[in-house]
């Protein structure tokens, strides 16, 4: 069984940036891809970005390229969300989500992830 720790979260400018951390421990963080997802009253869950297991590929939604950066760190057993130029939209409870049953690139999707952290939030004022 998996556990996450979460970190990272807090009230930013927009404009601004914060770096999210998802310390996973129970498994080798090897064998799952890890993806972040943002959570808004209101709204669904809906994936910003994944990270395959080796690390090497990521997959980011539209909305958050060129400003979000997803990195892992199997030895250590971390997830980074790198969040930059932040915009008031991004405003959520963000949570980081493990997930082995996809081949190949990772998923955007929640339905592919079966371990769920416990979410952080991040505000971004105008």
């Amino acid at each position: 069984q998996l556990q996450f720790v979460e970190s990272g979260g807090g009230l930013v400018q927009a404009g601004g940036s914060l770096i999210l951390s998802c310390a996973v421990s129970g498994r080798n963080l090897a064998r799952y891809y890890i993806g972040w997802f943002r959570q808004v009253p209101g709204k669904e869950r809906e994936g910003d970005s994944c990270i395959t297991t080796t690390g090497t590929s990521t997959n980011l939604e539209d909305s958050v390229k060129g400003r979000f950066t997803i990195s892992k760190n199997n030895a250590k057993g971390t997830v980074y969300l790198e969040m930059n130029n932040l915009k008031p939209e991004d405003t959520a409870v963000y949570v980081c989500a493990a997930g082995s049953t996809k081949e190949g690139t990772c998923p955007l999707q929640e339905w592919w992830y079966g371990s769920w952290g416990q979410a952080t939030q991040v505000t971004v004022s105008s």
